[in-house]
Order: C-alpha cells, then structure tokens, then sequence
C-alpha cells in the first residue's frame, strides 16, 4: 500500500525543497510541482512533490493520520 503525505516546504532550492514533518526534515523534487512555494503544503509520495493544497486540507490529513496511529497503537 502506497500513502502520500502533506508536508511543509520550509525552503526551495533550484527544483528541491526541504520539507517538514512531526520535526523531521527531508528533501524532496518539486518536477512534478513547479509552482510550489516556501509555506505551502505538498503532497509527496515517493520523494516528489505531486499536489499543493491548502493548509486547512494538510491540517485536516494529518490530524487524521494522526487519529489513525493512535487507534492502531491501541490495537497492538
């Protein structure tokens, strides 16, 4: 199974970005997202960049994704 993930780009440099997320930076491509901008968030999947969307959106999938750790935690 596959899941993409909004991050924060907190710096661009030429077609890369270095993102965040819970604390942890990565670098990632912007190809696929040229429009991308320092403060966005993105969706990313593999490494690339693949959708912008709005902060509310990546705020309301990672409070859910967020959800969805706690309860498979409590399964465990």
């Amino acid at each position: 199974m596959c899941l993409a993930i909004p991050v924060l780009i907190k710096s661009i440099e030429d077609k890369e970005a270095e993102v965040e997320i819970g604390g942890i930076t990565r670098r990632i491509s912007l190809q696929l997202t040229p429009e991308a901008k320092v403060g966005d968030y993105a969706i990313i999947h593999t490494g690339y960049a693949i959708n912008i969307l709005d902060q509310e959106g990546a705020e309301e999938t990672l409070k859910l994704l967020e959800e969805i750790a706690e309860t498979a935690e409590e399964g465990e």
